[in-house]
């Protein structure tokens, strides 16, 4: 396998693209293929079954156009869908968005109380709270369901005077009181990071998972000497399941 492949990503619209976007800053030479299951946007209200097939059918997708790393881009795909993924890949490497953050809370949140937002599959899976506390037990975890902020987003409904009311209203309630780190459990929601700031007021220390991802995917690569060389022509394809306008205007 070529190092000059491209790596495949994917998520279930444009949240994906954050990472796509964060990997193109910390690898500018690699190739990327993106894939936007569009078709069946959102995945935060799919049945676990549902998610793990779209996942392990766009993975072998990914597979067959030459892709030399995998990342599935999307937090309820990653809890439900990764374990499908790497049978399908089998010696190719391939990320999820939910470890490296994992990991990087260990380094940098010890002891702290730690906010999660994310959808409501990402959420109801409990995957943060257990990779976290299996992690570092002294680190409180506090988690929100947030499902009409992926939809929005995916819609073009932010940083406007409607998505800060609801991005408030979500960060507002009680059990998030006095949280030091919040993370963005949701790929989308880092379209969203000025408005969450904007509430906190630079209080609260806010983990964008797409630079987290794109930097672990970045070192592990160069480790494993599967980067790009510094010669390669860099290209960037787009693939959805479904053309939808909302995501020929996020692409642009």
């Amino acid at each position: 396998m070529s190092s000059s492949q491209p790596i495949g990503i994917f998520d279930s619209g444009i949240g994906g693209l954050t990472v796509a976007s964060a990997l193109r800053k910390a690898m500018p030479n690699e190739s990327l293929i993106y894939f936007g299951d569009t078709a069946h946007l959102p995945y935060g209200d799919k049945s676990k079954e549902s998610i793990a097939q779209y996942s392990a059918e766009i993975a072998q997708f990914l597979i067959d156009k030459d892709c030399k790393a995998l990342i599935v881009a999307c937090n309820t795909a990653s809890a439900y869908g990764f374990e499908a993924v790497k049978q399908v890949c089998g010696q190719i490497p391939c990320y999820n968005v939910i470890d490296p953050v994992v990991d990087f809370l260990a380094r940098k949140s010890a002891g702290q109380k730690v906010g999660i937002v994310g959808t409501k599959g990402t959420i109801s899976s409990r995957i943060y709270p257990k990779k976290i506390k299996a992690t570092d037990a002294n680190i409180q975890v506090v988690t929100q369901a947030t499902p009409l902020l992926a939809p929005m987003i995916e819609e073009g409904f932010y940083n406007n005077n409607i998505s800060q009311t609801v991005i408030n209203s979500y960060l507002s309630k009680k059990a998030f009181k006095n949280i030091q780190t919040l993370v963005l459990g949701c790929t989308h929601y880092p379209l969203i990071k000025s408005e969450v700031e904007n509430y906190y007021d630079a209080s609260v220390t806010i983990v964008d998972s797409a630079e987290v991802v794109a930097r672990h995917v970045a070192t592990n690569l160069k480790k494993r000497k599967k980067a790009a060389p510094s010669d390669a022509k860099p290209s960037l394809r787009f693939i959805v399941s479904d053309f939808t306008r909302s995501f020929e205007k996020s692409t642009r």
